[in-house]
C-alpha cells in the first residue's frame, strides 16, 4: 500500500493523524481512531450476482478468505462498549485473494458522513480539538447530521449494520459500468438496546459476546450494494441516494474464528486497511476523500507498528 503520490495529500494526512492524538491523547501502538478492536476470521461466498456486476476475483471466486475488524469510533483502547462516545462502530473487511494479495472495505454503523473533503475531515477534528464544534457544525449541515444522527448501541456487534459511504464504480468482464455503494447487513437483524439494558450491561458486553456467539457459528452478514441511477452523484460522501434505488446481494460474509490473544495483538497493531479498493473491476467513483483517507491510514499505520511492543 503506497502513499499517494500527491505531497498535499500526504501532508493532509499527517495533519489529521496529529490532530487525532491531539483529541485523543497518543497511544503508541494503536489506532489514532477506531483504536479498540476485535479482530475475526471467516469466509465470503459470492452470489452469481456479483460476477455480473463485477469481475472483481472475489466475486468470481466459490469463496475467499476473509479478516474482519469490528471497532469502537474514538482513538481510545479502553473505551468502554457502554459509552456514548463508542458509536459509530466501524467494521472493515479485508479479502485475502492471495499471497500477499488483498482488497479491502471499510464501513461504519451511520448512514451518514459529516465532511465531504480532506481539508474539511481536518477542519472537523480541529473543531473537536479546540472545543468548538457547536459552531462548526452551525454552519456545516453534513456534520451536523452525522452527529445528530441516533446512534443506539447494538445488542451485539453481530447485529448491528454497516455502511460504507462511498461510491464505487463496478465493471464487469463485458466492460460494462456500475456505480454502487455497500451495505453489511447482520443476517441476524438489526438489534439495539434500550437505555435501561445498555446501563446493566457490562464495559466490555460487545467484545465478551462476539467471541461466544461466533463459538456457536451463528455469525454472519450480507454484503448488500445499492445501486446508482443516472444523475445520482457519485463524488460526494455526504448525500446519500434515494432509498428505492435497486439493491444485489453480493455474498455472505461468516466468522468462524476470533484471534486468540497473540494473533490479536500482533495482528491489530500490523493490519492496515485500505478504503481503495486495489483490484481489477472496483475503482474509487471520483471521491476526493478516497486519496486521503488512505494516507491517514497508512501513517497511522506506519507509525503503529514502529511503536514499541504492547
Amino acid at each position: 500500500m503506497p502513499l499517494p503520490s500527491d505531497k498535499q495529500v500526504v501532508e493532509l494526512g499527517e495533519s489529521i493523524v496529529d490532530q487525532l492524538v491531539q483529541i485523543f491523547g497518543s497511544n503508541p501502538g494503536y489506532r489514532p481512531v477506531h483504536a479498540r478492536g476485535l479482530l475475526a476470521t471467516g469466509t465470503f461466498t459470492p452470489t452469481p450476482a456479483a460476477a455480473e456486476l463485477c469481475k472483481a476475483p472475489h466475486f468470481r471466486h466459490a469463496s475467499t478468505p476473509i479478516v474482519a475488524r469490528f471497532s469502537s469510533f474514538p482513538g481510545l483502547p479502553q473505551i468502554p462498549d457502554t459509552d456514548e462516545h463508542a458509536n459509530p462502530r466501524g467494521l472493515a473487511i479485508r479479502f485475502m485473494l492471495a499471497e500477499h494479495v488483498h482488497t479491502d472495505l471499510i464501513a461504519h454503523s451511520t448512514p451518514s458522513f459529516p465532511v465531504r473533503t480532506g481539508p474539511e475531515f481536518l477542519e472537523f477534528f480541529r473543531a473537536i480539538a479546540e472545543k468548538s464544534l457547536p459552531e462548526y457544525i452551525a454552519a456545516h449541515p453534513a456534520a451536523k447530521e452525522f452527529i445528530e444522527y441516533p446512534k443506539p448501541n447494538p445488542v451485539s456487534l453481530a447485529t448491528e449494520t454497516f455502511y460504507a459511504m462511498h461510491a464505487f464504480k463496478f465493471t464487469n468482464e463485458d466492460g460494462k459500468e456500475t456505480f454502487v455503494r455497500y451495505t453489511v447487513v447482520p443476517e441476524a437483524g438489526p438489534q439495539y438496546l434500550d437505555e435501561a439494558t445498555l446501563k446493566q450491561k457490562s464495559a466490555s458486553y460487545l467484545y465478551d459476546e462476539l467471541p461466544e456467539r461466533i463459538a456457536q457459528g451463528v455469525v454472519s452478514f450480507k454484503i448488500v450494494v445499492q445501486v446508482a441511477e443516472e444523475g445520482d452523484p457519485t463524488h460526494d460522501v455526504t448525500i446519500q441516494w434515494p432509498e428505492d434505488r435497486r439493491t444485489v446481494v453480493l455474498g455472505t460474509v461468516v466468522l468462524d474464528k476470533i484471534l486468540d490473544h497473540h494473533e490479536q495483538k500482533k495482528q491489530q497493531k500490523h493490519i492496515i486497511y485500505d478504503p481503495v479498493p486495489r483490484v481489477d473491476g472496483i475503482e474509487p467513483a471520483g471521491d476526493p476523500l478516497f486519496e486521503v483517507r488512505a494516507a491517514t491510514y497508512l501513517i497511522a499505520g506506519r507509525k503503529r507498528r514502529a511503536a514499541p511492543e504492547l
